[in-house]
């Protein structure tokens, strides 16, 4: 009877053993187009990423480098201070991008130019939407940031 207990524990600490390392190695299957690297431009100049690779760069659009083409065309650079990308852009900018702000796309490095299919603007860390505002004011909690 003892025999037959410890066999039939190790028969399922196996078969636990075996369903974990499948489900973790569907699991990283599944994440693997889904997780995308963030780069400097130094970084993205040091060593290139391949034409295929997705990832996402980040930094402050430079100044006097912002060209709006025809139609949702836009080219810029982005900076990290150490290293200028060149970056373009087809689609509607956020409200808050501007020259000398930081900003954040997702895209792939080719022939020298990072294509962009995603791009957001970093804001400081005291916006705050107006509907929480007036919501916040509402309620009686809201404390004027400093200036």
């Amino acid at each position: 009877m003892k025999g037959l207990k410890k066999k039939r524990r190790v028969q399922v600490i196996a078969v636990a053993a075996i369903a974990l390392t499948v489900s973790t190695g569907l699991i990283g299957y599944a994440m693997r187009d889904g997780i995308n690297f963030f780069r400097s431009p130094s970084e993205v100049l040091a060593s290139p990423p391949i034409a295929t690779e997705t990832f996402r760069i980040g930094g402050l659009v430079e100044e006097g480098s912002l060209i709006r083409g025809q139609g949702e065309a836009i080219t810029f650079n982005v900076t990290d201070g150490n290293g200028v990308v060149p970056v373009s852009y087809t689609g509607v900018l956020p409200d808050l991008f501007e020259e000398n702000q930081g900003m954040i796309g997702t895209g792939k490095y080719i022939n020298g130019v990072f294509e962009a299919h995603e791009i957001l603007a970093k804001h400081d860390e005291t916006y705050m939407p107006k509907e929480v505002v007036d919501a916040l004011k509402e309620q009686g909690v809201y404390v004027e940031p400093e200036a």
